[in-house]
């Protein structure tokens, strides 16, 4: 038993105490977060490492892991794995931490904006190229933000036909994954990725036509991005081993494992399109 003798020890400092000698952890009170404004870099020659980030904005099951490992396979782009690096939190735990943050004119926001950049930064120096792409689909709930953190970024909008998408993750795990939650789950994807599309400027490429002509395809995206187009990229199988691709952080399916872009799933008919998706179809130009 832990007893505080009159004057003693308080005895979260004693349980600390034991907890760092027999297993090196401690306990820290997390304060409920408070409401903090999201703000751009102060100077982003200083606060950004990397200035000019591409996100790929785009639906689960929508091809991202293609056209990650297509740029990924240029010479001056890297496109690592799902980063999820907007999921990265601080937590100054102390108020001692706070106060000298705020002396610093930093904020929580501000700091998880440096950890995000460092991150990306360590990425890209260790790839040795001067582009990093960044394709994480849970982007597109904090698009917002991402732009607000780089305002120099640029976004790369990645559509697929939207029953595609919903079979296409339905497929992934029926049992747990029934269309009837398929299909909501999916649509609130893609209707961030449109309000992206109505806000900010980018380049679109159609998962459909990035399989039916790759070579074109890339093109635009080579000259978007301002690289010179490479026919190695076509082939990223020379540069990427089957066992890299992973549940959780990516496509891990037979056909992206291929390390050939194949042709995607023929189109559905409009009669086959649900209610729930059609509009989405109508804004998109599938029906």
């Amino acid at each position: 038993m832990l007893r505080r003798p009159h004057g003693g020890t308080r005895w979260p400092d004693l349980v600390n105490a034991r907890l760092e000698r027999a297993l090196a952890v401690r306990i820290v009170r997390v304060r409920p977060q408070e409401r903090v404004p999201v703000r751009g870099p102060g100077d982003p020659k200083v606060d950004r490492l990397v200035r000019e980030p591409v996100f790929v904005c785009s639906s689960v099951r929508s091809g991202s892991t293609l056209l990650r490992a297509i740029l990924d396979s240029h010479s001056q782009i890297h496109a690592p794995h799902e980063t999820h690096v907007r999921r990265l939190q601080v937590v100054p735990s102390t108020s001692p931490v706070r106060q000298a943050m705020a002396a610093l004119d930093l904020n929580v926001r501000d700091l998880e904006h440096l950890l995000w950049d460092r991150v990306l930064h360590r990425e890209l120096a260790r790839s040795g190229k001067r582009i990093v792409v960044e394709k994480t689909p849970s982007n597109v709930f904090a698009v917002n933000r991402l732009m607000t953190a780089w305002p120099d970024a640029r976004l790369v909008f990645l559509l697929r036909h939207p029953y595609s998408v919903a079979c296409s993750w339905h497929e992934g795990d029926p049992a747990r994954r029934p269309m009837s939650y398929a299909i909501p789950y999916t649509l609130n994807f893609m209707q961030h990725v449109e309000r992206a599309r109505k806000r900010y400027d980018g380049l679109t490429v159609r998962y459909e036509d990035l399989t039916a002509d790759p070579v074109g395809q890339t093109g635009r995206l080579c000259e978007y991005l301002g690289v010179p187009w490479e026919e190695g990229m076509l082939e990223y199988g020379r540069h990427h081993q089957p066992a890299a691709f992973v549940s959780g952080i990516g496509d891990w399916s037979d056909k992206i494992r291929s390390g050939t872009v194949q042709r995607g799933r023929p189109l559905p008919s409009p009669e086959e399109v649900p209610a729930e998706l059609r509009e989405m179809c109508r804004v998109w130009g599938y029906l």
